[in-house]
């Protein structure tokens, strides 16, 4: 379930409770966790209901003015299953820690050349994708998905496993490294020089 900027502040804030998404099947389910940009949101509940549930106490949960702002909003989706998702900040984001923890010893430097390994496969993009952003932060998704022979939501997709990593940070517009990034491309490029 993706979520804008602004939902996840006022989520993080506490004035958002409720979420509505159409969806032919759920994305989420109660008692998940979702890790956004702004922390973990919990999943509390996930209950199917029509629009003519929904009343102004309930649009208000989720930051609209009334239950009518909040049922014209959503007649705009009119396909799949309408659920109200109860949901609540719970913890920040354990990437932000993850990315600025830049002292990488051989052992870590190691476990995490394993893991790009691993998600390199038959197609080595992770190397090359870092090293872009290394040189060229900011630039555009597509066109670093260019660059390493990826189309742009396969990319954007591996990247986010970059992330997930503390490799990389997203930007406005595309990515930089983070500085457990920055340190893990220095360990790998001294380990080179050293074989």
């Amino acid at each position: 379930m993706l979520l804008k900027r602004g939902i996840l502040e006022r989520i993080a804030e506490g004035s958002i409770s409720l979420v509505f998404r159409r969806w032919r099947r759920p994305s989420v389910k109660t008692g998940g966790r979702l890790t956004t940009s702004i922390g973990i949101i919990a999943i509390d509940a996930l209950d199917p209901v029509s629009a003519e549930e929904i009343g102004d106490a309930d649009a208000r949960r989720a930051g609209y003015a009334s239950a009518a702002e909040l049922r014209n909003e959503l007649s705009g989706r009119p396909e799949g299953q309408l659920y109200r998702i109860a949901v609540r900040l719970v913890s920040a984001d354990p990437r932000i820690a993850l990315r600025a923890d830049d002292r990488l010893g051989a052992e870590e430097i190691a476990t995490l050349q394993t893991r790009l390994d691993r998600l390199d496969g038959a197609e080595p993009w992770t190397r090359r994708a870092m090293e872009l952003v290394a040189s060229e932060p900011g630039l555009r998704a597509a066109d670093l998905a260019e660059a390493v022979g990826l189309d742009k939501p396969a990319f954007k997709a591996r990247m986010r496993k970059l992330k997930a990593l503390g490799l990389t940070e997203s930007l406005d517009v595309g990515y930089r490294l983070s500085p457990r990034g920055r340190s893990l491309l220095k360990g790998l490029g001294d380990t080179e020089r050293c074989s």
